[in-house]
């Protein structure tokens, strides 16, 4: 999927490709300014907000830099058969916003159409799981500590501006569940600066970093941080656990009470059967059948009671593998493998390009079966109809496909 805010983070970083994730710290400006605002504006966000029912710690405020408690900035709206739901209190969320507050709100792209297209970008071109918070923070307020993250992000600078300090990792690739502590911070300072409108900073995992308006002033900053979930050697063993099920050896109740002949035959056994299973299921077969099998992402369904099926775009998490065999072709993606004739090659690679596809335009295209493959796809849950509210996550972003 070509996507304007993938080639324009590349360029302002100077990179070729996502290779350079979690490798060093990188900083540059955005040029095509038009992406940076076409993404997402402060006055977005707040509508957002407001229009969703939100709960903590998805939905957040802080003030003073100390976490404000849910009752502050949300109410309770009691339904007449006594559900209570949760939504932005949005007098106060303005009244906090105007002394001076730090709003966050986790997973924007569940919420958001243009969020949800550029994560869907960002992984087809990472190969990783890409989640985008987004960070509002006004006045003088100040904002996290000094932190590290244990994953890898990129930060756009939506609007306004805020001061940043990054340090250097105290730990090397520290996890989230780990074997020893990470809370000392690094002495060693990378950067310190402002991030500006159309700025973009990439931040390792482990890296500490706080960001902050204290001193500004009046005015405000909007950030997203595009978080990539990179896969571990842990995750790789967590995966083997797992595929060692299919062996009799490893389902074995381990000898407490055998002779130390006996426990140590166990111990070889188990030696050599863990050993045939590391050769058998490297790091690379993980990381592909992870592709492959990770389930489509959410989407409208297509009902053809609402109306004939217009336009399609590929919702797999992944980019689909497409490989002609002879006379067949076959679509791995989203858990499934699909074959078609071959002749259908033209069309499953326009359908399954990451671009929303208008059919009545396709047809000329590839050819008239256009629409058939695309029906299928959508059953199969590869591709989804294109909604209105889908095509606005698009427009501007990514063009539709061969056209």
């Amino acid at each position: 999927m070509e996507h304007r805010l993938v080639r324009a983070v590349e360029e302002a970083l100077g990179w070729d490709g996502p290779a350079p994730l979690g490798s060093e710290f990188a900083r540059g400006s955005i040029s095509d300014r038009e992406v940076v605002e076409r993404l997402l504006t402060p006055s977005r966000l707040l509508d957002m907000v407001m229009r969703r029912s939100l709960a903590s710690p998805q939905f957040r405020l802080f003030k003073g830099g100390e976490e404000l408690h849910p009752d502050a900035y949300l109410n309770r709206q009691v339904t007449p058969r006594g559900q209570a739901i949760p939504i932005a209190d949005m007098r106060r969320v303005g009244s906090l916003l105007r002394e001076g507050a730090t709003l966050v709100l986790d997973q924007s792209n569940v919420f958001d159409p243009t969020m949800e297209v550029a994560c869907r970008a960002m992984q087809w071109w990472s190969r990783e799981h890409v989640q985008a918070n987004v960070y509002l923070t006004t006045n003088d307020a100040s904002g996290f500590d000094l932190h590290w993250d244990d994953h890898d992000v990129l930060i756009v600078q939506l609007a306004g501006e805020k001061q940043w300090e990054v340090r250097g990792a105290s730990r090397p690739v520290p996890m989230f569940r780990d074997a020893e502590r990470n809370s000392t911070p690094s002495e060693e300072i990378v950067w310190t600066g402002t991030m500006r409108t159309g700025d973009v900073m990439h931040i390792p995992r482990g890296y500490w970093h706080a960001a902050t308006r204290v001193g500004r002033g009046g005015g405000h900053s909007t950030h997203v941080t595009f978080g990539f979930a990179k896969r571990t050697a842990v995750s790789w063993l967590t995966w083997l656990a797992d595929w060692s099920r299919q062996e009799e050896v490893f389902r074995h109740d381990l000898d407490r009470w055998g002779s130390p002949d006996e426990q140590q035959d166990q111990r070889l056994a188990l030696t050599a059967a863990a050993s045939q299973l590391i050769d058998a299921r490297g790091p690379a077969e993980f990381l592909r059948l992870r592709e492959q099998e990770a389930p489509p992402g959410r989407h409208v369904p297509f009902l053809d009671i609402f109306g004939p099926l217009e336009a399609v775009a590929c919702v797999s998490e992944f980019p689909p593998v497409i490989t002609q065999d002879g006379q067949t072709v076959d679509v791995v993606a989203a858990g499934k493998k699909l074959t078609f004739a071959a002749k259908a090659l033209p069309g499953l690679r326009l359908l399954l390009s990451g671009h929303p596809v208008r059919l009545d335009e396709a047809g000329p295209l590839v050819g008239a079966e256009v629409e058939a493959l695309a029906k299928i796809l959508v059953e199969e849950e590869l591709c989804a109809s294109v909604t209105p509210e889908l095509f606005s996550g698009y427009t501007g972003l990514a063009t539709s496909a061969g056209f």
